[in-house]
């Protein structure tokens, strides 16, 4: 008899509507807009980071368990995984037919082949140059495609039978995810003399959009659900270190002083599981980012991060919002907009073709 399925965290898909949000504003608006908030929205790339670690999180809360007991099915979720990835990224890269003169001019001719065969293949990102071929945010999905195909050999992990062992761990692992990082302001091989998040150069390329600097970030997320598996949920201890890893993200974004090649990745890491541990228990913070609006709109979260580069790009490359005469409520409008189109991605292409193709490919979460 197979194990039932982990109950749903409510908290952290409605922390996934504000990530979702955050990288819209990041790529399309003036964080100065926002006043106290500007340095969460001008760090928004530290969202696809959360992400990341988020999703090893997700996987081992769901599989791990099953896969120490021999009822982890290699094959089906594998299947299950090309389900819920592809039929979104095969509209964004749809969607993208516009900027294929742009990328025929911005490349070689070799590369540009390159990333015409290698972007339906998932595998773009493990070329810097191309990383960002077609669909700027898209880069993630060669990330992690490659961390679903190792990952049934992570589930099988062996638990660390103490709290401490598990901390330990987790500690080992952040202190990897910050070398490639502290590597780059130590070698400074693009000669760049403070990079942010407008500079550019062919390694910070590389830290910033190949897979395996990134993948720290993945097994942290896959260990601390070994430690939220032995915490228990409710008590005062998971709402102190949700509303600590708030705290302690918005103190370092406001500060400013961390270095950018850190801070992109591996730097946040412990203060990521700080909020994950605090929003998968019972408590006030949980209840309130688990309300079902937010809830609603973070199951989109996927929809809206992968369809948000090119459809902005759309709606005022056509300049529609002229013709309907609603320009002068831009941007604002265009943000209402990406959200409810990726509402309409999620319930009317991404779930039926979901359906679909498990029912050929007989696959199941």
């Amino acid at each position: 008899m197979e194990s039932p399925k982990p109950a749903p965290l409510k908290a952290l898909t409605g922390l996934r509507c504000f990530a979702a949000i955050n990288i819209v504003l990041f790529h399309f608006s003036n964080p100065q807009w926002f006043g106290w908030f500007a340095p969460v929205v001008n760090a928004g790339y530290a969202s696809v980071s959360y992400f990341i670690l988020l999703s090893g999180f997700v996987m081992a809360y769901n599989y791990s368990a099953r896969a120490r007991i021999g009822q982890f099915d290699t094959i089906r979720y594998y299947k299950a995984r090309f389900t819920r990835l592809y039929p979104i990224y095969l509209l964004s890269l749809l969607l993208a037919w516009r900027v294929l003169p742009q990328e025929w001019a911005s490349h070689s001719h070799g590369m540009f082949w390159a990333g015409i065969v290698l972007a339906p293949l998932l595998l773009q990102g493990w070329v810097p140059e191309i990383a960002t071929f077609l669909n700027t945010p898209a880069w993630t999905m060669s990330a992690e495609s490659f961390y679903y195909v190792i990952f049934p050999w992570m589930a099988r992990w062996k638990e660390p039978e103490r709290i401490r062992d598990h901390i330990w761990k987790l500690g080992g692992v952040w202190m990897l995810g910050l070398i490639p990082g502290t590597l780059y302001i130590l070698f400074n091989p693009d000669g760049i003399p403070h990079p942010d998040r407008f500079s550019n150069g062919p390694w910070l390329q590389a830290l910033k959009y190949t897979p395996l600097p990134h993948l720290a970030s993945f097994t942290f997320g896959v260990l601390l659900a070994g430690l939220d598996a032995v915490m228990p949920r409710p008590g005062l201890l998971r709402l102190f270190l949700g509303v600590f890893g708030f705290a302690a993200l918005f103190g370092v974004l406001a500060l400013g002083v961390m270095p950018y090649a850190l801070l992109h990745d591996g730097l946040l890491m412990p203060l990521f599981g700080c909020v994950i541990l605090g929003l998968a228990g019972e408590n006030p913070l949980a209840y309130t980012i688990g309300a079902r609006p937010l809830v609603f709109v973070g199951e989109a979260s996927y929809c809206l991060y992968l369809l948000h580069f090119n459809m902005w790009n759309l709606i005022h490359d056509t300049h529609v919002l002229d013709k309907v005469g609603l320009s002068r409520f831009d941007p604002w409008i265009s943000y209402l907009l990406l959200i409810l189109m990726a509402l309409f991605a999620l319930y009317f292409i991404e779930k039926p073709a979901q359906r679909q193709l498990r029912k050929w490919m007989q696959a199941s979460g």
